[in-house]
């Protein structure tokens, strides 16, 4: 794997993200072999040590912190993991202060990641920290997201399901670009995952993304 694969995992608040990042990258590196990491989400931290929420002009600190730790890790791993990449930070900016100023940084610096993954709305609301709104949230920030992604041309894969159906669509959506032992392990997987994945992407509509998963395979 010549260049660093850097993965980003975005979506809205409580779908898993951070469980996802820390069980994609253990994996890559305990089953494959891989020098792979997972970055934590920057917003988390600020928070926990500021005690309160950021104001719209620190937005931008956040989302540049948040890049600059993807590509520190990226100079010294194989597999880059991120829990949120700038994109998140620009989509909260939007929602929550109505400001778009942080999109060209954002988007360009997302441009990084190889594979991107959106964690569904599958997964029931819970709290943890300050960085959470609440489950009224999720719906509003998951469209904007999703408007941000389509409008800028960045390709995305679905993640649904609980528990290790969760880490194994991650792991079918990068089967294509890890090396060849590596795949050759994720491509059931893969062929499980990949027919009602390629329907959601065409359809974008969470309450279909989750009655597809009780959809049984031909």
């Amino acid at each position: 794997m010549a260049e660093p694969l850097i993965v980003a995992i975005v979506g809205a608040e409580s779908t898993g993200k951070s469980i996802l990042a820390q069980a994609l990258a253990g994996t890559l590196a305990q089953r494959h072999g891989l020098r792979a990491t997972w970055v934590a989400e920057v917003l988390r931290e600020w928070c926990d040590q500021r005690g309160r929420t950021p104001r719209r002009e620190e937005q931008a600190g956040i989302a540049t912190l948040q890049t600059e730790r993807i590509a520190a890790a990226a100079r010294t791993h194989e597999v880059v993991v991120a829990d949120t990449t700038a994109l998140m930070t620009a989509v909260y900016s939007r929602y929550v202060f109505g400001d778009d100023s942080l999109d060209a940084l954002a988007v360009a610096a997302h441009r990084a990641c190889r594979v991107t993954l959106l964690t569904g709305l599958d997964m029931p609301w819970e709290p943890d920290g300050l960085q959470r709104d609440g489950p009224h949230v999720r719906e509003p920030v998951d469209a904007q997201l999703r408007a941000l992604l389509r409008s800028h041309g960045i390709p995305h894969s679905l993640v649904l399901g609980q528990g290790p159906q969760r880490l194994q669509a991650a792991l079918a959506a990068l089967q294509p670009l890890l090396p060849a032992a590596a795949a050759n392990d994720d491509a059931g997987a893969a062929a499980r995952y990949r027919r009602w994945r390629q329907t959601c992407e065409r359809c974008g509509d969470p309450a279909c993304e989750q009655a597809l998963l009780h959809v049984r395979p031909h």
